[in-house]
């Protein structure tokens, strides 16, 4: 595995235009970001937090291949470090690491309870840019579901519930929800200028 240099500056190294999609979201509730190809993963989920909407209350996991060339990266829980399949520290991989040709995929799972997993794709890779000195949101759609909500099924079952004030439970999740919830609401320059202050 070629790795990535960590010493290189973000404006030395290729740029990797990532899609992220929140798997088995109808409509789609997805992000465009572009972040340096050394980029760690530990800084790839700081990155995914911010641009879904997620909390960052959870455990998490990156992962690549299927079957048995199925492979994890992440950071074990201290109270299961002996338990469960082999998991690299994602602090000593990067994005390039990962991702090392356009097309690319793999996944992101955040919260293994509910199981919101992400399919990331490489859409592109571009040149270095000493320009761009951030990571950057370019785009998305639709709200990020609140934490704990039951993963992409209890979502949408919380959203026909909120669609129904007749219903049994639309007031105490409006209560649990803190209001109004739009379920098409997001805003890219909010979102980007988030990231913007965060170090690559």
């Amino acid at each position: 595995m070629n790795r990535i240099s960590k010493t290189r500056s973000a404006s030395g190294v290729p740029l990797y235009q990532l899609k992220i999609t929140l798997k088995w979201s109808k409509p789609p509730i997805w992000r465009r970001l572009i972040v340096p190809a050394n980029m760690t993963l530990a800084r790839l989920h700081d990155v995914i937090q911010i641009a879904m909407g997620w909390t960052n209350s959870h455990l998490h996991q990156f992962i690549t291949g299927k079957g048995p060339t199925v492979t994890y990266y992440g950071q074990k829980d201290p109270d299961y470090a002996d338990t469960g399949p082999e998991m690299f520290d994602e602090r000593r991989y990067h994005v390039g690491d990962l991702a090392p040709a356009a097309k690319a995929k793999f996944i992101y799972e955040y919260d293994f309870g509910d199981s919101w997993q992400h399919d990331i794709i490489v859409e592109k890779i571009l040149p270095p840019d000493p320009a761009i000195k951030q990571v950057r949101c370019l785009g998305g759609a639709n709200a990020c579901p609140p934490d704990d909500c039951g993963g992409i099924g209890g979502y949408y079952d919380l959203l026909e519930i909120l669609a129904d004030p007749k219903h049994e439970e639309h007031e105490s999740m409006r209560e649990w929800l803190g209001g109004e919830w739009d379920a098409a609401e997001f805003n890219v320059d909010k979102v980007d200028a988030v990231l913007k202050r965060l170090k690559a």
